[in-house]
C-alpha cells in the first residue's frame, strides 16, 4: 500500500515574551530585542498537521480530516489559544516560548494521538515569513 502524507491547517492566537532566566537583562535584550518586551507581544500563528499513513482499503483515508481536527482543537489549540504561553499553558512553563521550543513542545503533545497513522510533522508559523518545523527526530 503507498504512504500518504495528510495535512490539516489550523491557527490559534497567543502572547508570550522571550526572556531567558539564565540571561541577564541587557543579555536578554540584546539576543531578544523587541520580543523581550516585558508585557509580552502576541502572534497569530498558524499550525500544518501532517500525518503519515496507509489509506483504509474501504474508506480511502489515511485519517478522517474532521477526526484530526478535533484531535488536535481538543489537545492543543484549545489550551494554548488566547493564553500567554509564558503564564498560563503548563506544559511551555520554564521553555523560551521561541517557535522553535514551541513546534517541539506541540509535538511532545500531539505524537501519540493519531491511529492508525502517525504524526510526521508539524510547521508553526509566527509570522507569515518565520516558521518552525519539526519530525520528532
Amino acid at each position: 500500500m503507498p504512504r500518504v502524507y495528510v495535512t490539516r491547517h489550523l491557527h490559534f492566537s497567543a502572547a508570550h515574551r522571550l526572556h531567558c532566566d539564565q540571561l541577564n537583562d541587557q543579555q536578554n535584550q540584546t539576543v531578544y530585542g523587541l520580543c523581550n518586551n516585558p508585557l509580552g507581544h502576541g502572534h497569530n500563528y498558524e499550525l500544518e498537521v501532517t500525518v503519515v499513513g496507509e489509506p483504509d482499503p474501504v474508506t480511502g483515508m489515511v485519517i478522517d480530516l474532521k477526526k484530526l481536527k478535533d484531535i488536535v482543537e481538543k489537545e492543543l489549540i484549545s489550551k494554548v489559544d488566547h493564553k500567554h504561553l509564558n503564564h498560563e499553558v503548563a506544559f511551555m512553563r520554564g521553555l523560551v516560548p521561541t517557535a522553535e521550543n514551541i513546534v517541539v513542545a506541540f509535538w511532545q503533545i500531539l505524537k501519540d494521538k493519531f491511529e492508525p497513522c502517525r504524526l510526521y510533522e508539524l510547521k508553526l508559523y509566527e509570522t507569515p515569513r518565520n516558521m518552525a518545523v519539526y519530525r520528532g527526530e
